[in-house]
């Protein structure tokens, strides 16, 4: 009796009532002590009372088995159904008898996944296969099969290619109802005009001879060939993401636009100056500027048409992003209607003082003049394509969203009742009207386990409590909700996410990290 009595109040379950321990151990030990005498039978001294106790709480103190972070440990590993077929070769019926779990999905909107522990799959593959060797034996065995599968598989695929060239067919349609859409037939638009007043300036000044029709010839073919390439820009944006490139492919726009830039700045600024230059060094008199000047004057229209439709285009879209147009412009939310507008007004200027120059090289009798207007054509593209190679460049290079935006997304999250704080946020504008946010979260814990709480038997949890007798049975306890905490984390977080892509379409993709 007197040895239970030292085991208990040496336990750790005995420490909250050390002193009752104590008083009700005191005369057991006075008893013991004097029963057996204060020396042993070889006549040596008994150590005092105190060092006894001492001696005995230690002795019998328990101590559980601490994590150890530097080893590798799979034992709690979990693996997918369809892993388990894979690299261990089992069959559904081989899975029939495991321990299965439910663990929180991945993906969103997607029902709990079914998991398997590690340890179990890999026992039951060594049941089924014998050893290892005969696993990774099996394993070639398929590859082989699967390689003369797809060989087989060729006549399959011919009887298929009508189907995919319908398939193929309708997604192509409605690829180009989009691309038809807002930009797209702003660029559309602008190719076919610009194409044409390509063609007239070019015979304009192979009649004429004249500087500046040769600087607008110039101007509107590199405008023809840079809207060719926003057309391939557009194109390629609206394509779906894929493994090789998870987040899509949004910023081919703001690629296309910039090569826009480098093209007008050096092909067609450039040649522009060149003959202006050479027109000042070599002047030439001006012939038959009659038909120059009525092409001047179509081209002048067209030109101005274009303009309008991209200028429109561009307010609707500053309207629905609720910017001022100088803002959209400047920030180049539709980097390809945007090159279009400048391309445009710099044709539609250049237009004018291609006729303004050609127009006093005729009264003067002076063809420095028209020289000089080349040189300001020239002047102009270089401008306008600095102005896009800027604006694409901060854009490719991850531009924020605007202040305000940025601030209305952090304000909800910071309402929500699990988020305390939000730190080192970082909403970035992916182009074609797609953000990527992300934020460190501070998770408030106790309203997390008060939401877990709420999803409990209270009754019946205190229940678990009071038949809690040993540190085993204390352990699994705090290991099976602390477990169901960590999952309602999970699950709180895939909420929080879910909930701001719903009030701001545009966030597509959110990364909520839990400090």
């Amino acid at each position: 009796m007197h040895i239970c009595v030292l085991f208990f109040c040496g336990s750790r379950k005995a420490r909250p009532n050390r002193r009752m321990c104590d008083n009700f151990m005191r005369p057991l030990l006075v008893q013991h002590a004097r029963c057996l005498g204060n020396s042993t039978d070889d006549g040596k001294e008994q150590p005092p009372m105190s060092e006894v106790q001492a001696t005995i709480v230690k002795a019998v103190s328990g101590h559980r088995r601490k994590v150890d972070v530097t080893k590798d440990y799979t034992e709690r590993n979990f693996v997918t159904p369809v892993r388990a077929m894979s690299d261990y070769l089992l069959k559904p019926s081989d899975l029939e008898g495991l321990r299965m779990v439910k663990r929180r999905s991945p993906y969103e909107d997607a029902p709990p996944l079914t998991v398997y522990l590690r340890r179990d799959v890999e026992t039951k593959a060594l049941e089924v296969w014998g050893s290892y060797e005969g696993l990774q034996k099996e394993h070639e065995k398929r590859r082989r099969e699967e390689q003369k599968y797809r060989e087989s598989m060729s006549n399959v695929k011919s009887i298929l290619k009508e189907y995919q060239r319908a398939e193929r067919a309708s997604q192509e349609a409605k690829r180009r109802e989009q691309i038809l859409q807002g930009s797209g037939r702003v660029v559309h638009t602008a190719v076919v005009i610009n194409g044409l007043n390509f063609a007239f300036k070019s015979i304009a000044w192979l009649y004429t001879g004249s500087h500046s029709m040769f600087a607008e010839a110039i101007h509107s073919l590199s405008d023809t060939c840079n809207q060719l390439l926003l057309a391939f820009g557009i194109h390629k944006s609206i394509q779906q993401a894929n493994p090789d490139h998870p987040y899509g492919y949004h910023n081919m726009r703001y690629v296309s636009s910039l090569i826009s830039g480098v093209g007008v700045f050096f092909f067609g600024a450039g040649l522009a100056w060149y003959h202006g230059i050479k027109g000042l060094l070599h002047p030439e008199q001006l012939e038959s500027l009659y038909w120059a000047f009525f092409i001047l004057g179509g081209s002048l229209i067209s030109e101005g048409g274009t303009f309008l439709v991209a200028f429109n285009e561009l307010k609707r879209g500053a309207r629905r992003e609720k910017m001022t147009m100088l803002e959209y412009v400047r920030r180049s939310r539709d980097p390809s209607v945007n090159v279009v507008l400048l391309e445009d007004m710099a044709a539609v200027l250049g237009v004018t003082v291609a006729a303004a120059c050609m127009g006093l090289a005729t009264h003067l009798g002076d063809p420095m003049y028209d020289a000089i207007g080349s040189l300001i054509i020239g002047t102009l593209l270089g401008s306008v394509a600095a102005f896009i190679v800027y604006s694409n460049s901060v854009a490719l290079v991850g531009r924020s969203i605007p202040f305000d935006a940025m601030q209305q997304i952090n304000k909800e999250l910071e309402n929500d009742v699990m988020i305390r704080a939000i730190h080192d946020v970082k909403a970035t504008d992916m182009g074609n009207y797609v953000v990527r946010y992300k934020a460190e979260i501070d998770i408030d814990g106790r309203e997390l386990t008060r939401s877990y709480l709420d999803t409990q038997d209270m009754e019946l949890l205190l229940e678990e409590v009071m038949n809690i007798e040993t540190i085993e049975q204390l352990e699994a306890f705090m290991l099976k909700h602390g477990e169901n905490i960590v999952d309602l984390l999970g699950a709180q977080v895939d909420r929080i996410e879910s909930n701001l892509k719903k009030r701001h379409p545009e966030v597509r993709h959110v990364d909520l990290e839990v400090l």
